[in-house]
């Protein structure tokens, strides 16, 4: 490793040196994939003795599941699964941040999709693919899953004890192993693009105590579309990140525009609005979300957003615009607790007057708006307001807003298919 420079500082440099070091390892991995793509797995330890050698499946599902009293609520496993992975593989405790809250929720939350979900594999797997190209931003490697693995099952026999057979232990190094797989495949097929993407903040602008519009301009273009997001960090907080949709179509200057609300103290969200100023720098990780327009448009349009989940609509809305062919109807409804926290209201309002098939519907949860504006949840007002029957929807904000969206318009004869939304995590922390 080379000496740090005079003037700059160690933590700098020392992160430069690592991440050009990831750099080279993409790249080994890459030329070693084009000249031997059917190259076998990397060594594992075998499973245990007696156990029957195949995959994940509806038996080990059920298996897990009839003895999760064992290892549940999770939090002991996956403390225990820490405490055992930092203390044998110390080197590993920096590729995390240094709140550990959001991790754990997140593995708690996996752990429940993995056990509950292996009838959708096309789902499944696509979930896994997503994480195992998103983790490449963290500095994660295929080896790393081993100690992971290893860690785990060290945390089982602590926490089931004599529960624990070799069937149970067997079950859940299988589950392991499948979304691994799908995760080490998801890194490999992202070799050819940046870990992490760099951007500089170009506006900052405040809205309200609580609320920030962050315009950032990526150094190289950033590979998204409207109505997707990607994750966010700061470099104050290192190895912290948090999920933001971008609230503008691609554009030319590789600026992008989020909406952050602060949730909580001391998170991403707080760094963001409140001690994130213009010229400071942010990484984003790759961008993810089926939440995008098709390309021909077959069906007029209903969009539900709630606070800052106008990011994606906003997007969408901005595509729609530039668009030079016939345009659909759209509805618009926009979920806010009361006027002033109608945040792109002149916007909206500036869109809807230039373009006759956009209709914008304002919905006050906390308190009265202008005489006719509807109040209460923004999912009452939209099941109130007709049937959908034909139209296509796009549905974005906070998790019970979408399910209860979801809900009543699939109640009201949307197909499910024609129900655009991001996955509803209930296990996402509130902070952050």
């Amino acid at each position: 490793m080379s000496r740090p420079d005079a003037g700059t500082p160690v933590s700098t440099q020392l992160g430069e040196e690592y991440y050009a070091l990831l750099a080279r390892h993409d790249a080994m991995r890459l030329r070693r994939r084009l000249l031997a793509p059917e190259r076998s797995p990397a060594l594992r330890e075998p499973e245990p003795a007696g156990a029957q050698q195949r995959r994940y499946d509806r038996a080990d599902q059920e298996l897990i599941t009839r003895h999760l009293h064992l290892v549940t609520p999770f939090d002991g496993l996956i403390g225990h699964l820490y405490e055992v992975m930092f203390r044998r593989w110390p080197y590993l405790r920096s590729l995390f941040p240094a709140s550990m809250d959001f991790q754990r929720r997140h593995l708690a939350h996996m752990f429940r999709y993995l056990i509950e979900s292996p009838d959708s594999p096309e789902e499944t797997a696509a979930t896994f693919t997503r994480l195992g190209r998103d983790h490449r931003k963290l500095g994660v490697r295929p080896v790393h899953y081993e100690t992971f693995e290893a860690s785990l099952r060290e945390a089982l026999r602590v926490c089931a004890g004599p529960g624990l057979t070799a069937e149970l232990d067997a079950a859940w190094t299988r589950m392991l192993r499948f979304a691994v797989d799908l995760m080490v495949a998801g890194a490999d097929a992202a070799l050819t693009e940046p870990p992490a993407w760099e951007g500089v903040v170009m506006g900052h602008e405040r809205h309200g105590t609580d609320l920030a519009v962050l315009r950032v301009r990526t150094h190289e273009p950033y590979p998204y579309r409207a109505g997707q997001y990607g994750a966010v960090a700061s470099p104050l907080l290192p190895q912290a990140w948090r999920q933001y949709s971008m609230a503008c179509a691609p554009r030319t200057d590789n600026v992008l525009e989020f909406h952050v609300r602060r949730t909580g103290p001391g998170g991403v969200s707080e760094a963001l609005v409140d001690r994130t100023r213009v010229g400071d720098e942010v990484r984003l990780g790759p961008p993810a979300g089926t939440m995008t327009l098709d390309g021909e448009l077959t069906h007029d349009l209903v969009m539900v957003a709630g606070g800052t989940g106008l990011a994606p609509v906003k997007a969408l809305l901005e595509e729609l615009a530039a668009r030079r062919q016939g345009h659909r109807r759209v509805d618009v409804y926009v979920g806010a607790r009361g006027p002033a926290d109608l945040y792109a209201a002149r916007w909206l309002a500036e869109l809807e007057a230039r373009r006759t098939w956009l209709r914008v519907v304002p919905v006050f949860s906390g308190e009265p708006g202008p005489t006719g504006t509807p109040v209460g949840p923004v999912a009452e007002a939209v099941a109130a307001d007709g049937t959908w029957r034909g139209r296509v929807a796009y549905v974005s904000g906070p998790p019970r807003m979408v399910a209860a969206t979801v809900e009543r318009l699939a109640g009201l004869g949307v197909p499910a298919e024609r129900i655009h939304h991001d996955p509803v995590l209930g296990a996402e922390p509130a902070a952050g």
